[in-house]
């Protein structure tokens, strides 16, 4: 089975190519940050990114969807962002590399969970802000270079998904992992 990595600047409609994907019958494992703002907001945390327990939440909830998704059938799984994302994230909020993080981005590596060549969605020249996202899009430009620094230091091999209509992006993806 390979398992790629889909990830990008915040705002760059990653999530609509994997709506479009997992239409077409691919695999798609979620990402885990959403989530885990969405939890601890409800649970009246408004601002939870600022605390260092959050990149341990995500760091958690990426490796049970991973290892469930390990059971699934299929060819081809695509991953919203990765264990590599979270470090970028980490890096980005100035957040220490605490030893969850250190052991599952050594557990990826050792096991070569994903695909070495990740499919980097670019940005689409501006961010339109959520609850989840706040952040402006020079903050995401900054975003973005401190993600492809982090998977260019860990050995993977970021392949662009340039802007345009949303058919040509997945079609370029599509180019990249095969069939379903």
């Amino acid at each position: 089975m390979k398992r790629y990595i889909l990830t990008g600047t915040p705002g760059a409609g990653k999530t609509a190519i994997l709506r479009s994907l997992e239409y077409d019958g691919y695999t798609v494992v979620e990402e885990a940050a959403t989530d885990v703002i969405a939890l601890r907001q409800a649970q009246g945390d408004p601002a939870p990114w600022t605390k260092p327990s959050f990149v341990d939440a995500i760091t958690d909830l990426q490796r049970r969807r991973q290892e469930r998704a390990a059971a699934l059938d299929g060819r081809v799984q695509i991953y919203d962002r990765s264990p590599v994302c979270t470090f970028a994230l980490a890096t980005y909020l100035g957040h220490p590399v605490g030893s969850t993080l250190a052991r599952e981005l050594e557990r990826i590596r050792e096991r070569r969970v994903y695909e070495r060549e990740v499919l980097f969605v670019r940005n689409l020249g501006f961010v339109t802000p959520t609850e989840a996202r706040r952040i402006g899009f020079e903050e995401a430009l900054r975003f973005e270079q401190v993600h492809l620094d982090a998977y260019a230091s860990l050995g993977y091999e970021c392949v662009f998904i340039e802007p345009g209509p949303l058919a040509d992006r997945v079609a370029a993806v599509r180019g990249r992992v095969g069939a379903v």
